[in-house]
């Protein structure tokens, strides 16, 4: 089997001292969190719970403001946004935390969170650099209308950048991003696809945790990202693990990225530190920062896993391949996505 495979420890050696000092003052801090849920759970009229959780979640939330602000390439939008915006964000989060959000609904705020993540990762700053989109409308007396619409210039990114898909969960939102670049270009661009297929070694701890990449089983080639501005959009990002794997996996095949982003809809501060300390260039984008990662290397308090929430558990004793993911997903999301369907299944079937 052609496969590479990255240890826990290899990452953590890429924290620094204040990293890891930071990462056990949060989990400290949670910890008032964890006892304060656990009261919840047993009493849910426990007011006095509800209020030291909620006091406990203001204290967390200004302790990772501080450490992400010393990080100019960790991107929070709660962090980097105006205040007014926030609870647009928040109710989000909430929707997707919450255990009774059924599939289609979660697919929905998915969509919603990645349009915002759009705007804050790419149109939001090319705001000083804006074209004029003329459009036609269905009125057409007494002559033909059309309206003019002022939108971000992000053609040359459009033009310049790849979706790097890192598979099953990251499907749909790299499907999104795509179609945000179609939407804003001026030429209907439609981004080229890289595929890798990786996965963690889940009987393992997060502390000794395996990422392992299935070369066999990706489809890319190393020509199409050598220059280019790599996209990864993965609903969750807890260890940072898989994207430094392939990212490093790359740059010793001699790969020259012109940019990496990862765009989340929710990232752990490990997860992200470990991104920015384990390749300079990279910068990380999310919607939410959640405070610290469990044993099992889930984030907490997260959102259970986000590829089965997207895309449904498989059923037979082998995993979905990429095309029946597409299927699966239903009529309305293959006919919204039908250009970055077509151009993922010519990476594939090429």
């Amino acid at each position: 089997m052609n496969k590479i495979i990255l240890h826990a420890e290899d990452l953590d050696g890429f924290l620094t001292e204040e990293d890891k000092s930071n990462i056990q003052a949060v989990h400290t801090l949670y910890d008032k969190s964890l006892d304060a849920c656990s009261r919840i759970d047993n009493d849910p009229s426990d007011e006095k719970a509800k209020d030291d959780l909620s006091e406990s979640a203001a204290e967390i939330g200004a302790k990772l403001k501080e450490i992400c602000s010393g990080n100019d390439r960790i991107h929070v939008y709660s962090f980097e946004t105006p205040r007014e915006q926030h609870g647009e964000a928040s109710r989000i989060i909430a929707k997707l935390r919450n255990p009774e959000t059924g599939h289609e609904e979660f697919l929905y705020y998915i969509q919603r969170a990645y349009e915002l993540m759009f705007a804050h990762s790419f149109a939001d700053k090319n705001l000083n650099n804006k074209r004029a989109m003329i459009q036609m409308t269905p009125v057409t007396n007494p002559v033909r209308n059309y309206a003019v619409h002022k939108i971000p210039d992000v053609d040359e990114l459009a033009h310049s950048s790849v979706m790097c898909v890192m598979l099953r969960g990251a499907l749909l939102p790299s499907m999104i991003i795509s179609k945000e670049f179609q939407d804003y270009s001026s030429d209907d661009t439609i981004t080229p696809f890289a595929l890798f297929k990786i996965k963690r070694d889940e009987s393992k701890k997060e502390y000794n945790m395996d990422y392992v990449l299935d070369l066999d089983r990706s489809f890319f080639s190393l020509e199409s990202l050598d220059g280019k501005d790599l996209i990864f959009a993965d609903p969750m990002n807890a260890t940072g693990g898989s994207l430094v794997t392939i990212v490093k996996y790359l740059k010793e095949k001699g790969v020259k990225p012109r940019s990496i982003k990862f765009i989340n809809v929710i990232s752990a501060l490990k997860g992200a530190i470990r991104i920015t300390r384990a390749i300079p260039e990279a910068e990380v984008y999310t919607l939410w920062m959640d405070p610290i990662l469990n044993e099992q290397a889930y984030i907490l308090p997260g959102l259970g896993d986000a590829g089965d929430r997207l895309n449904g558990v498989d059923k037979g004793p082998e995993p979905r391949n990429m095309i029946q993911l597409i299927a699966d997903y239903g009529s309305n999301i293959v006919n919204l996505y039908r250009d970055q369907v077509i151009e993922i299944e010519k990476t594939v079937l090429n």
